[in-house]
């Protein structure tokens, strides 16, 4: 990736951090496919002027901070309510009342031309697991990626209601794209 050699602040302020979430069961049809921000974060990343060097990059998010944006599908549209009762549930799940930050930690990063895949280690729930961000250059200025994250993984139990016929699926995806300052 051709991003300037630097130290970067970056956080809601310099873009966004996404969660997106998938229904499935036999009653999928009633649920919604769910868009959530994280509006409170914060990271830190370290692009050193010698190639041999790695990239580096830490983030922190406020878990307590989760704002459900949409729902798509399901027979009805989210009210205001549904989306409330939604972030009261993701804070329970979260354990936010315990935990209410989740930490990022690179430890590798295998850089191409516009791309890179970044390894590293995340912190959700008191648990401490690998997770692999695909992360690509669109512009000068502007970075973006991907994650899948398998929720079951941190021990964090899906959510299901209506006995188990609606169920959110175990892996949600996240999404970011940030802008970096010119150098």
């Amino acid at each position: 990736m051709a991003v300037a050699a630097g130290e970067y602040e970056i956080g809601q302020h310099t873009g966004r951090l996404l969660v997106r979430t998938f229904r499935q069961g036999v009653a999928a049809r009633v649920g919604h496919d769910l868009l959530i921000e994280a509006t409170v974060w914060e990271g830190h990343i370290t692009v050193p002027p010698d190639s041999a060097v790695q990239p580096a990059l830490s983030v922190r998010v406020d878990l307590g901070a989760l704002k459900v944006l949409e729902g798509t599908g399901g027979v009805k549209p989210l009210s205001d309510g549904d989306k409330q009762q939604i972030q009261q549930t993701m804070h329970k799940l979260l354990k936010v009342d315990r935990q209410r930050e989740a930490t990022f930690t690179s430890t590798r990063a295998e850089v191409h031309d516009d791309s890179a895949i970044v390894e590293g280690e995340l912190t959700l729930v008191g648990q401490t697991r690998p997770l692999r961000l695909e992360v690509r250059q669109r512009d000068d200025v502007t970075v973006a990626g991907t994650a899948s994250l398998v929720q079951s993984q941190w021990g964090i139990k899906p959510y299901s209601g209506f006995f188990g016929a609606l169920k959110l699926r175990d892996a949600v995806d996240i999404e970011f794209t940030v802008a970096l300052p010119r150098g």
